[in-house]
């Protein structure tokens, strides 16, 4: 089974590619955030140890995220593959993935990370603050505070996937097609 890892900054677009990228390779989209409120939505016993946790304004270990992906690798037969958005986000996370998935005789497949230009990032976050009303992409300050973090977060997660020979950068500039294309081309040959 493939298993891809899409990173990019607040504003790349990795939701969207995501969402295209799954479709044409029949991969299932796991965002872990997503995935929390499923949990608890079911009432699973997972839901409601993930449940607990957030109502007491705790983060979810990274030993219960996995657990909650391995469940959903282990019940989803039908796709070719994964792609996880935005997921891990440490290398501990990482390593613990790389774990979970070896049991499964798996193995992460790539790293796609978009690149965009800082001021482009800025940009798109903007007009979709405007259209969207989000607060979060209507504020510069908070806006060049998110990146900042993304990149001093990601950057370690990089050189992780780069000495395993799977990071593979992806020009994240030009229209949603483009670079869905570039995205593709890399896909296709891992």
């Amino acid at each position: 089974m493939l298993n891809f890892l899409i990173f990019g900054p607040p504003g790349s677009g990795k939701g969207t590619q995501s969402v295209h990228l799954a479709e044409k390779f029949n991969l299932l989209h796991l965002s872990t955030g997503d995935m929390l409120r499923a949990e608890i939505i079911s009432g699973s016993e997972l839901g409601k140890r993930v449940k607990g946790l957030m109502e007491k304004g705790e983060l979810v270990p990274d030993s219960v995220v996995i657990e909650m992906i391995a469940h959903k690798i282990d019940s989803e037969k039908m796709k070719s593959g994964f792609l996880y958005d935005g997921f891990p986000r440490t290398v501990e996370q990482a390593v613990a993935l790389e774990e979970m998935l070896g049991r499964r005789g798996m193995k992460i497949s790539a790293m796609l990370a978009l690149d965009v230009d800082h001021d482009e990032l800025v940009r798109r976050l903007m007009g979709r603050g405007a259209v969207s009303g989000r607060p979060d992409d209507q504020d510069i300050k908070v806006i060049e505070n998110r990146i900042e973090v993304y990149r001093s977060k990601t950057e370690p997660l990089a050189d992780h996937f780069r000495k395993r020979g799977i990071y593979r950068p992806v020009n994240g500039m030009g229209s949603v097609e483009d670079i869905f294309e570039r995205l593709c081309m890399v896909v296709e040959t891992n």
